[in-house]
């Protein structure tokens, strides 16, 4: 059953683990009242057997009616000031999330209800034309998947990302993308000429290369290989890739910086960057429930090394620190990060795309009449 109580602060909310069945597929183990929210539900055994009557958690999509599309920023951590997301929420259910706790402006918890409660922006391309059609626009490279990632499975029914693509490939606007998923070959049929104008680079995220510790961490996004196999797919088509090995969770994926840097390269990627594990607000929570359940034995000492990179704290907010940490540890791992990419040959490459080539959306009919 259901109820609802009144807490005496957020961070001291009790939350309760899902059952395994009902969350099944899914990476978060609990699905707490975001912290927005006055009251608190939470679920109990009555002793009825009422729990054995809620059903499995399913994907449900909403309309969302932004009014307009493109996001920007200004933090000197991110390298890209304007981005689009085309989705809210994200069914591949990574437990590591940085997008967890934007969930809960929606009035949705940062658990499962990120998962499985999505937001689709139907809109997009029309939004993202008309932005291009204002007078003072001036474009500069926009990023697809700097908060949930693009190509989640339900872009395959959806195609938003795709007609925002079409869009960008008929003005001639710059886009870098990032994600995990290999639904993104699907489109190497626009970003291929855009690529070779200079208008388009894709970043692979490539966390792991085990099997089983993607599906634990990651449970609805592609497989390692088929990530891999993405990077090559997407290089032979002429089309920069960047390995981002993002989030690097010490004392669990540490270990394998350089193997998947090589094998990132051995499929054609061009660069490489990295992100340590971040844990703000309720990913702190989520995460520990998380390995606690998968990898009892490392947790302890998982959660000691990340903390001895913010100085005794779970997440430090500052600028220049929240993705990298300090410390040895940090030291180290950006050493062997740097170490790595020089001797693979990674990076060296990088360079501006172009913005010169940009056509407002009706422009080139205006030209044609003239002549």
């Amino acid at each position: 059953m259901a109820s609802s109580r009144e807490p005496e602060h957020p961070n001291d909310r009790h939350v309760h683990v899902v059952d395994v069945e009902r969350r099944r597929g899914r990476g978060a183990r609990s699905n707490a009242s975001g912290r927005f929210e006055k009251d608190v539900h939470e679920v109990f055994d009555d002793g009825w057997e009422s729990l054995a009557e809620l059903g499995a958690f399913k994907t449900e999509v909403f309309e969302d009616t932004a009014k307009s599309i493109i996001a920007r920023n200004d933090s000197p951590d991110i390298s890209f000031e304007a981005s689009i997301n085309p989705y809210r929420g994200c069914e591949h259910g990574c437990i590591y999330c940085y997008a967890r706790p934007s969930h809960c402006y929606l009035g949705h918890s940062a658990g499962l209800d990120f998962e499985t409660k999505l937001y689709a922006k139907s809109e997009a391309a029309t939004l993202l034309e008309r932005e291009f059609a204002k007078p003072g626009y001036r474009p500069s490279t926009i990023a697809l998947g700097g908060n949930t990632d693009p190509y989640q499975p339900i872009e395959r029914q959806r195609r938003i990302t795709r007609s925002i693509l079409e869009v960008m490939a008929r003005t001639n606007h710059p886009v870098g993308i990032i994600t995990k998923s290999a639904l993104v070959a699907r489109d190497i049929d626009i970003l291929q000429p855009m690529a070779a104008k200079g208008l388009a680079k894709v970043a692979v995220s490539i966390t792991t290369l085990d099997r089983h510790v993607a599906r634990a961490m990651e449970p609805r996004a592609a497989t390692p290989s088929r990530r891999l196999e993405t990077v090559r797919q997407l290089s032979q088509a002429g089309i920069p890739v960047t390995a981002m090995v993002a989030p690097i969770i010490p004392g669990l994926t540490d270990h394998e910086i350089e193997p998947i840097l090589e094998a990132a390269r051995e499929a054609g990627a061009r660069d490489a960057g990295y992100v340590l594990l971040r844990l703000p607000l309720e990913i702190k929570t989520l995460f520990r429930e998380w390995l606690a359940e998968e990898f009892p034995g490392r947790a302890s000492r998982v959660i000691s090394l990340l903390q001895s990179m913010h100085g005794g704290r779970d997440y430090t907010p500052e600028f220049g620190m929240r993705q990298r940490g300090k410390g040895p540890y940090a030291t180290q791992i950006a050493l062997r990060f740097r170490l790595a990419k020089q001797r693979l040959g990674l990076g060296g490459e990088r360079g501006a795309m172009r913005t010169d080539l940009f056509e407002a959306p009706g422009d080139r009919g205006k030209q044609l009449k003239l002549l």
